[in-house]
């Protein structure tokens, strides 16, 4: 036969005398207040007004996006115009240009016949004339060099020369080998220059 264990003794002590009391069951709470119909009511107005405030906000919002896109079309349409624009100016420039030199052609056919080289050469020059002009029009001008001082910003010395020979200070400009010109202030294209050194 197995031994019987000896059972534990409980305790004389009350433990649940030294706990704090248990909370009622929910079962028990307070029922929660009753809502009257005039604050159901005006519950409802009050999110009926953020829901017309949220919609108003919403086609602000839309309204806004269509005038930024707006905006950007009527920008990329205004750019494009202005480089047609300008296109076209240069456009009439070059075709002044072609008119002219076809009439210098036209001049030196008739030369070859018996008229003088000197009306070719007037011819060229007023084509020249015509052409800087027409330039002068879109803010391009021909930019003074020679005799200057050199300046690497606006000059681009192709050769040089000695400065005792050429009778010039070192550094100046002593001839243009090709024009320089400026647009609008700024350079375009270097003069190609002679400098003496």
């Amino acid at each position: 036969m197995a031994e019987e264990r000896p059972k534990p003794q409980e305790p004389d002590v009350d433990v649940a005398a030294g706990l704090p009391p248990a909370e009622e069951p929910a079962a028990q709470a307070e029922p929660a207040a009753a809502v009257s119909p005039e604050q159901v009511a005006a519950l409802r107005e009050e999110v009926e007004r953020y829901r017309q405030e949220a919609e108003r906000n919403w086609q602000q919002f839309l309204h806004a996006a269509a005038d930024l896109e707006n905006y950007k079309k009527a920008a990329a349409r205004m750019q494009q115009e202005a480089v047609e624009r300008t296109r076209r100016q240069m456009l009439l420039v070059l075709l002044s240009a072609v008119d002219d030199l076809e009439r210098a052609i036209q001049y030196a056919e008739r030369a070859a016949e018996g008229e003088s080289a000197a009306g070719i050469l007037d011819g060229l020059r007023m084509t020249h004339r015509s052409l800087l002009d027409n330039l002068r029009s879109l803010g391009v001008e021909p930019m003074p060099a020679a005799g200057e001082r050199f300046d690497p910003a606006r000059h681009e010395a192709v050769a040089v020369a000695s400065a005792e020979e050429a009778g010039a200070e070192p550094g100046t400009v002593l001839e243009v080998v090709q024009q320089g010109y400026v647009w609008n202030g700024r350079v375009l294209r270097p003069a190609r220059v002679r400098v003496a050194q």
